[in-house]
């Protein structure tokens, strides 16, 4: 009996999970091709300068190949490579999590090709069709491909019609383009990713979105989802999705859509791009390295400018508390001698309580009771050489309850109708942790005056450098913007913190003498052309591969592939937990580790975390003190190598922390690589300690000479190595020879800071 219960289980839990698999919107949608061959001939296009060849005799295969038979893109052959559905997607948020259940009520899976044309006049050519429904509808496709705005790429358009009037398929709001790919074929980018360098296998989503308390860390995970509505997040949910990636083959491809889109990698033989509408829109790009695709995509997409000198001559210390606060940090830094560019000071609006722990008052002026004084501390600052930098985001608050408030600029944009609205007309209230707040809808021009004018008088006018841009990746689902010309909710979301990031340059180009900068949490593909800076948003203060320090590698690692040249992550991590099942509050050993981490990266700057009195801070003690100060004269140190890949940067698109992959694209041991390591520019890799309790490091070393920084040891490549790295000596090396390496360690001796 105990057998055949066991079995019934067996069968039962098959069962379920064969279903799942075989729901539409779960599986790859596969279909039958077949060919009307004497409009459809085998044959080659010449699509700029490419080639465009179709082939017939083996079931129907397209493939696009350059002028030394490399091929960019490829069908499956004898199987279809467009597809369309009907679905209805049910989309619910929280917290800014997005969480989409689909629904697809008809599927048109097979294809026939009736008809390939050239535009000889274009270098262009179309191939067209007709796609068959499990309903016994019939919808029209045109595949379209012709040269892009650059010599090495081509654009690929894929739009549906209706066969009736020739008019866009309106009815079939889900498209499919399938292509080929192989076992041996990996998949690097997407945006900044956070759990995974190697999509493949995967089916990513692209939709920005919050990214999650948690994100697969457990038991947090499953306590923000309990109390949260899902608010834990998942292995791909992150803040800046790209609808762009290359491969270990050379192969890179950008999706130009703005709504929801997903890449399927789960099949060892194919890609499935699906997304909502009823076209796609796609670049493909042809490349001999990882550098040359980053320099082409990044000059579709846009380049990051060149950062001011001031932003990386130091450390920007991030603290709240007050003046006298930032008097007292002030002066025990001093006493070291450590180099500061800047104090960021997010709690210069006042500082409020919420279940989340300590949260800032949405309302954007000085807060004269929290820095009295604030004048003159800002310009003693400014007579040392260093400047201020704030917190702003995209959305207000009610302050009403705060007694020292000199506007409410919630109940200005109510009066003046500057708010994104929800399906009643009201302004849409979106929860944050214990509080609601408004988003000012950067649709409507005056609204966005409106919010220039606040950043000029009180950001500004309050004497700061820069600060942080956060948030602009909630727009509801279902909200309702103000301009009549604007897109849909839907369309509008991926792009929103575009619009954000434009604000925010809108005020440093107006201001160019000033050099501001500003750093972002949110993007899609082109916040890179506005940004001046990235940070890798809200870790946890954890060790976790998930959403602790590793996953802020894995954003850095990845994220430099598509564009985010400069990026950084919170020193010590941002979310803190206090409960009773467990407490992840920032330990001093994670905090000396993170020093460590991003003395390596673009920018050196600190975060209290959302409950500081339950997280060990830079301040804590003697210990804590002299680290602080060690690791920004180490990060000081590299001051000039990192003007350098800055310049190069904004020149090539070549990000600052580079995954080895961009120089050793030929090693497979190279693909592996995840949050394990990192490259800054082409002469230093660094092997962040990210394991509790840890005195040894292990990194895989390339091809060549590396020389080990605190040993003066040299290393062969080619090979993984094990050194001793007790707290204060991360794995750093550098490439035997070079001068930046060598330089790096004649500063080190000259200021005392090697072990």
């Amino acid at each position: 009996m105990k057998r055949i219960l066991t079995l019934l289980v067996a069968v039962l839990l098959a069962g379920y999970f064969l279903a799942g698999l075989i729901r539409p919107e779960n599986a790859i949608l596969r279909g039958a091709l077949t060919i009307v061959e004497p409009f459809a001939p085998t044959g080659i296009s010449q699509v700029g300068n490419y080639q465009a060849v179709w082939q017939s005799e083996n079931g129907g295969q397209l493939t696009i190949r350059n002028q030394d038979g490399k091929i960019l893109w490829e069908t499956v052959a004898g199987q279809a490579f467009v597809g369309a559905a009907l679905g209805k997607e049910t989309v619910t948020e929280q917290r800014g999590m997005f969480f989409f259940e689909e629904n697809l009520q008809v599927v048109c899976p097979n294809q026939r090709v009736e008809m390939i044309s050239d535009d000889t006049a274009n270098q262009a050519m179309t191939l067209s069709g007709r796609l068959f429904c499990n309903n016994g509808e019939t919808v029209l496709y045109n595949l379209y491909f012709a040269p892009g705005d650059q010599p090495s790429t081509i654009d690929i358009s894929l739009w549906l019609q209706d066969p009736q009037n020739f008019q866009p398929a309106d009815k079939f709001n889900r498209i499919f383009l399938t292509y080929a790919s192989n076992a041996g074929e990996h998949f690097f980018g997407f945006g900044e990713q956070f759990t995974y360098f190697d999509m493949k296998g995967k089916k990513v989503p692209i939709w920005v979105s919050e990214q999650g308390v948690g994100r697969g860390e457990e038991p947090i995970t499953t306590g923000a989802n309990l109390t949260n509505g899902g608010a834990g997040g998942n292995a791909f949910s992150t803040y800046m999705p790209i609808p762009f990636y290359m491969t270990n083959q050379m192969r890179a491809i950008l999706l130009q859509n703005d709504g929801y889109s997903q890449f399927d990698l789960r099949q060892a033989d194919r890609v499935q791009v699906m997304a909502f509408g009823g076209t796609i829109v796609a670049s493909v790009f042809d490349g001999d390295s990882p550098a040359e695709i980053i320099q082409q995509y990044t000059q579709f997409s846009g380049r990051m400018k060149a950062l001011p000198d001031w932003i990386h001559s130091g450390a920007i210390v991030g603290m709240q508390g007050g003046t006298d606060k930032v008097h007292q940090v002030w002066g025990e830094l001093e006493e070291r001698g450590t180099p500061i560019s800047a104090f960021w000071l997010q709690d210069w609006v006042g500082q409020r309580s919420t279940s989340f722990g300590k949260q800032l008052w949405w309302n954007w002026e000085v807060d004269y009771e929290r820095y009295p004084g604030w004048d003159e501390m800002v310009s003693d600052l400014n007579e040392s050489n260093i400047r201020v930098m704030v917190y702003l985001n995209p959305y207000v608050v009610d302050v009403s309850e705060k007694p020292n408030a000199r506007r409410n600029l919630f109940q200005e944009a109510v009066e003046n109708g500057y708010l994104v609205k929800n399906q009643q007309g009201e302004p849409y209230l979106v929860l944050n942790t214990s509080f609601k707040y408004g988003m000012i809808d950067l649709t409507n021009p005056q609204a966005v005056y409106w919010l220039l004018g606040i950043i000029e008088d009180n950001v500004l006018g309050a004497g700061a450098s820069g600060w942080m841009a956060d948030f602009g990746e909630s727009l509801p689902y279902d909200a309702v913007v103000s301009s009549a010309n604007a897109a849909s909710a839907p369309i509008l979301h991926n792009r929103w913190p575009v619009g954000w990031a434009s604000i925010n340059r809108a005020i440093v180009e107006n201001n160019s003498d000033k050099e501001l900068v500003f750093f972002s949490r949110a993007g899609y593909t082109n916040s890179v052309r506005f940004s001046t800076l990235f940070w890798a948003g809200d870790q946890m203060v954890s060790w976790s591969a998930e959403d602790g320090i590793k996953s802020a590698v894995t954003g850095l690692n990845s994220g430099g592939l598509s564009g985010m040249a400069y990026n950084h992550s919170d020193i010590g991590g941002y979310t803190t937990i206090t409960n009773p099942l467990k407490n992840y509050h920032r330990s001093k050993e994670l905090l000396l580790r993170w020093m460590e981490l991003n003395a390596f990266t673009t920018i050196f700057r600190t975060h209290e975390g959302n409950q500081p009195e339950n997280n060990a801070q830079f301040y804590s003690d003697d210990e804590t003190l002299d680290a602080f100060a060690r690791w920004s004269k180490i990060f000081t140190a590299l001051f000039e190598y990192r003007k350098t890949l800055i310049a190069e940067a904004a020149e090539s698109g070549l990000p600052v922390v580079r995954h080895p992959f961009i120089h050793y694209p030929d090693d497979p041991q190279t693909w592996k690589i995840t949050s394990e390591q990192f490259m800054l520019g082409a002469d230093f890799m660094i092997a962040p300690v990210t394991d509790e309790g840890a005195s040894e490091v292990t990194l895989y070393l390339p091809a060549g000479e590396w020389v080990h920084v605190w040993s003066g040891k040299t290393y062969q490549g080619e090979q993984t190595v094990s050194v001793p790295a007790p707290i204060g000596q991360p794995g750093v090396f550098y490439v035997k020879g070079s001068p930046w390496g060598e330089d790096f360690v004649q500063k080190l001796e000259a200021k005392k800071l090697l072990p």
